[in-house]
């Protein structure tokens, strides 16, 4: 959650780190304060309505999730009013509810979901001052060991498969 208040701060033009509040005090406070007055509605609204929320959780899945699809469905199309932003919804919701049964982290997939357009700029201004060479970024050293520290992460999420699919072809095939 403290990266995608990152990555909000970063899509708003705000750089987070020590000098936030010297440089952007007011967001800074703001956030503060938003969140204790948060926290004060939360408990003011929550306790009188502990009743009414101890029904709503007796109410069935099979009841409460289609009304949150359709809720999720007219909001969705609300927005634009665009048959794509269904189609993208569902694909998104589909792709959430498989990463979800594999035990992956979604959290990342929003991430990217957000600092993708930025990244693709700046991707696309690297390549046009190198005259379209990928070699830019590994000019430098923490660039490079930045990527090859990105290649071995995601080698290392296949590095259970390939030893497992190792061991059956070992368990299979007779040794002579």
């Amino acid at each position: 959650t403290v990266a995608l208040l990152f990555a909000a701060l970063v899509i708003h033009g705000v750089r987070p780190g020590p000098l936030l509040i010297q440089n952007n005090a007011e967001i800074f406070w703001g956030i503060i304060a938003s969140m204790y007055i948060g926290n004060v509605l939360l408990l003011v609204l929550n306790l009188p309505l502990i009743g009414l929320w101890v029904r709503v959780l007796r109410i069935p899945y099979r009841i409460v999730f289609p009304m949150i699809l359709l809720f999720c469905l007219i909001g969705a199309y609300a927005v634009n009013v665009s048959i794509l932003d269904l189609e993208l919804m569902l694909c998104f919701g589909v792709l959430g509810y498989l990463m979800r049964k594999l035990d992956f982290d979604t959290a990342p997939l929003v991430l990217a979901f957000l600092l993708g357009p930025m990244m693709e700029v700046a991707m696309r201004q690297s390549l046009l001052l190198s005259q379209g060479s990928f070699g830019i970024f590994v000019t430098r050293p923490l660039s490079a060991v930045c990527l090859g520290i990105a290649a071995l992460l995601l080698l290392s999420n296949f590095l259970p498969a390939i030893r497992a699919r190792g061991r059956r072809l070992a368990a299979v095939e007779p040794r002579v």
